[in-house]
């Protein structure tokens, strides 16, 4: 006699829902991404395609909309589409250093605070300090303390004001990486700390750090626009999306779009590239597991 043999059964297919194909995933992450592209690039190449000199009045006083501006003109008669195409160039550079600063250094304290706690608690204490000041007073004291300091002075004090809240969310992301097993093992081993920070638990921190830089990029974009509007780094004639709100705010009544455009280009910059970073982070999470 022969043995018996167990019941031949198919696997499931995987539906929709379970396993989504790769064209449906590709396409969603492109239809998140591309909207912040699109705007970076015509941030970017705005100053090429502003149809006017950006400095040279080509209608009266805001202007209404129509004829040689098509979104009328500034306090002294500017084209505001020309100045708007070329005002968000400087304000994504400066957010995005700033954000690439805040996180590498709240990546770093971070990680060597996990795995040194009397450096943590350093660490923390200090940022409890720097997160009671508040933002615009911190702008004001750097403008009245570092008046020829331009961009350099904004960029400084949006790192500074940014390093705390992010050094907060690295260090409870840190903690249980710092705390595990081949972590451990590779101290005992005699690994040293800054191999184990780059080698161990930054790698394992892809995806906090990665949707850590899209929040502190939109909160580089509020500095920085609170900056401008105050007057701190851009100064006038500059073409600037937040000098613009300022530049224009007297006349809002005649022509709101001198107020109205840059405002909804810089909260559309926020959205967009904070969408886009949320789509690269990578999803992480417990796989189903079908029944036996």
């Amino acid at each position: 006699m022969t043995a018996p043999t167990a019941p031949h059964t198919t696997a499931p297919e995987p539906t929709a829902r379970s396993a989504p194909p790769r064209r449906r995933v590709r396409r969603g992450l492109v239809l998140r991404t591309l909207p912040a592209l699109l705007l970076v690039a015509l941030a970017t190449a705005g100053p090429w395609l502003a149809p006017h000199a950006l400095d040279a009045p080509v209608t009266a006083p805001y202007a209404e909309p129509g004829g040689p501006a098509l979104l009328g003109g500034d306090q002294l008669g500017r084209d505001v589409l020309a100045r708007l195409l070329a005002g968000g160039r400087a304000l994504i550079a400066t957010s995005l250093l700033v954000a690439f600063l805040v996180t590498a250094a709240a990546a770093l304290l971070g990680a060597f605070g996990a795995l040194r706690p009397a450096l943590g608690r350093v660490v923390e204490r200090s940022a409890d300090v720097l997160m009671l000041l508040p933002a615009v007073l911190g702008i004001l004291l750097v403008a009245l303390s570092w008046p020829g300091g331009g961009r350099f002075a904004l960029v400084a004090t949006a790192v500074v004001l940014g390093v705390p809240y992010a050094v907060r969310l690295v260090s409870g992301a840190a903690a249980p990486v710092a705390a595990s097993g081949y972590i451990e093992a590779a101290a005992v081993g005699g690994e040293r700390l800054w191999h184990l920070v780059v080698r161990e638990v930054l790698p394992n921190l892809r995806a906090t750090l990665l949707a850590l830089f899209g929040l502190r990029f939109v909160a580089a974009v509020y500095v920085v626009s609170t900056a401008g509007f105050l007057q701190v780094g851009p100064q006038p004639p500059t073409a600037d999306w937040s000098l613009m709100i300022r530049e224009n705010a007297g006349g809002i009544v005649l022509n709101p779009w001198a107020v109205l455009a840059p405002s909804i280009a810089i909260g559309l910059l926020a959205m967009s590239v904070n969408l886009a970073v949320s789509a690269l982070v990578p999803q992480t999470g417990r796989k189903a597991v079908t029944a036996l």
